[in-house]
């Protein structure tokens, strides 16, 4: 099976190198494509299997999966690069373009069969977050077009960065939401948390250490046990005891309408 991955930014490189430390796509069956030498030079560098070019017109021709991981406003420019030797009976072609729904997708891969019938291949939108560099990221897949198989390999395919859900297309600005911004909601509170600890007395380089450690502890908790947060938080909530009082501060202070607004706001 071969990738070409068009577009070397943060997360396509990220994509490409986790797909070569997998188990399902050999590095030398990755083609990386990007109008910089340099960013092909440093996929290179990383692992020299790596196939590179600047041409996304050879490169897609033979892929088996063609993933398209520039930003938003190029991908209409890229697939009329791409269309005409793409074969809709064979690729998959995915999207890693926020906010680019299936019917734009459609529309810039539509092309009339002998028979003046609109042919579309089969497409899948992907939303990943940034822990994909390490990963570890939360990533959303929706399907076009697709069958169970298809669309199970592109699950196992991502699994392999991270963990991949498969949602319906009406979700994915909800899981960029809860996902791609939640991680900087989530870092956001490990910051205010450091300078609590900070001002309890700890260095922050001490407070950093401790809050990250607990946040992974809590994480899992609820990953190992498969329970809830109310399960594991009344763990810890005993009748008249310090912890009861600071989440109940914390509510005072509109802790968890906080961050639901946070959240609606941002889908």
């Amino acid at each position: 099976m071969k990738i070409t991955l068009i577009g070397t930014g943060n997360i396509g490189s990220a994509i490409a190198r986790g797909l070569a430390q997998g188990t399902i796509i050999n590095a030398s069956d990755i083609t990386c494509t990007d109008r910089l030498e340099a960013s092909l030079a440093k996929m290179k560098a990383f692992n020299s299997d790596f196939q590179v070019s600047t041409d996304n017109v050879e490169a897609s021709r033979k892929a088996d999966i063609i993933i398209i991981a520039v930003k938003p406003w190029m991908v209409e420019k890229v697939i009329d690069e791409i269309k005409d030797v793409l074969d809709y009976d064979r690729q998959i072609i995915v999207s890693i373009a926020a906010g680019i729904t299936f019917e734009q997708l459609t529309t810039y891969l539509s092309k009339h069969s002998s028979f003046d019938l609109m042919a579309t291949p089969t497409l899948f939108r992907i939303i990943p977050n940034t822990a994909i560099e390490v990963l570890s990221s939360m990533t959303f897949v929706s399907a076009l077009n697709a069958s169970d198989e298809q669309s199970a390999l592109i699950l196992r395919i991502f699994n392999e960065l991270g963990n991949a859900m498969l949602v319906e297309e009406r979700l994915m600005m909800a899981g960029t939401a809860l996902a791609s911004s939640g991680i900087a909601f989530a870092l956001r509170y490990i910051r205010a948390a450091i300078e609590g600890g900070v001002e309890l007395g700890f260095y922050p380089q001490e407070a950093q250490e401790i809050v990250v450690h607990t946040v992974k502890g809590a994480v899992d908790l609820l990953l190992t046990n498969k329970s809830n947060p109310e399960m594991e938080i009344d763990k810890v909530t005993t009748p008249g005891g310090i912890t009861i009082k600071g989440l109940n501060e914390m509510e005072l202070s509109g802790f968890t309408s906080a961050v639901i607004r946070g959240l609606k706001k941002s889908s």
